[in-house]
């Protein structure tokens, strides 16, 4: 019998990169691995007031009533995972998507378009990350929803409607994208230089710079359009991106590009460029901030 329409969070995670793991280790090693892993993460979702669906292949479907427990408990099963993995030869990586809309519960199973792009936007998300649809985000309490930026230039397969994607930053300061190889990523830095002051940014040194008017910033742009803390720059793999947190939006201009304002949302920076705070980088008046990725 098929059930009525009732709307949920559906929510996918899945172990990153688990047929490595099976050559690595091996089909009975590897597969205990993923049995331990999944018994953590389903005791996350019991604790987060939420329900195991099935188990999909390496990864669980579940369900939960509203979207900020459903945050919180992927939150939980990054953290949970981290931890498993201490001590082990191999540790181990979650990427999950999640997506708020209406299904169909047929005899405890779930249906319909909202899985479909819960599933599609797990696909999204690197080894680390959460990634969730603006109907999810819409619903979140405020204080959740500082966490959100934009994923610009992220389409999701198999639809012809237009789906923004929204990276849910459940770690601060850390990577939540995939990871170049450790090598790459290590040699990659992005000097910055504004008034007379240098500094640079990699995984070795200084992850994150702060930029705005604020004397704390690494970088002070003192204007009144700029915000007191109006952007930050953060190291995350062999990339380096730029986070708007303004009110007036953070200008990027680049050889060979139309200038992007962000307003709230994040990019990766490319090669070169330079930056403005509040104002075009065209403005007579803009204090600018130039960057150049180095090898």
């Amino acid at each position: 019998m098929t059930g009525p329409l009732r709307t949920c969070v559906v929510l996918f995670v899945d172990i990153s990169a688990s047929s490595r793991l099976y050559q690595e280790l091996g089909d009975a090693a590897a597969h205990q691995r993923v049995r331990d892993c999944l018994g953590v993460l389903r005791d996350v979702v019991e604790i987060q007031g939420g329900r195991v669906i099935k188990n999909i292949g390496d990864g669980l479907l579940c369900e939960f009533a509203d979207v900020d427990p459903a945050l919180l408990a992927a939150e939980a099963m990054q953290l949970a995972i981290e931890h498993e993995g201490t001590g082990r030869e191999r540790k181990l990586g979650i990427h999950v998507g999640c997506h708020f809309g209406p299904v169909i519960d047929t005899a405890g199973d779930l249906f319909g378009d909202t899985v479909n792009i819960a599933a599609r936007v797990m696909d999204l998300a690197g080894e680390g990350q959460i990634v969730i649809t603006q109907a999810t985000a819409e619903r979140l309490s405020e204080p959740l929803q500082r966490n959100v930026r934009l994923l610009r230039g992220v389409t999701v397969k198999g639809r012809r409607d237009a789906l923004t994607a929204l990276d849910y930053v459940w770690r601060k300061h850390g990577d939540f994208t995939v990871e170049a190889p450790a090598a790459a990523a290590a040699s990659a830095r992005l000097k910055l230089w504004s008034d007379g002051r240098e500094l640079y940014i990699d995984r070795s040194g200084l992850t994150t710079i702060n930029l705005g008017r604020g004397v704390d910033c690494h970088i002070i742009v003192v204007d009144p359009e700029a915000s007191r803390l109006h952007a930050t720059i953060e190291v995350r793999g062999d990339k380096f991106v730029l986070v708007d947190h303004s009110s007036n939006g953070t200008y990027v201009r680049w050889d060979g590009a139309a200038e992007t304002c962000l307003k709230r949302e994040e990019m990766i920076l490319p090669g070169r460029g330079r930056i403005a705070l509040g104002v075009s980088t065209s403005a007579a008046h803009a204090t600018l901030v130039e960057f150049l990725r180095e090898p």
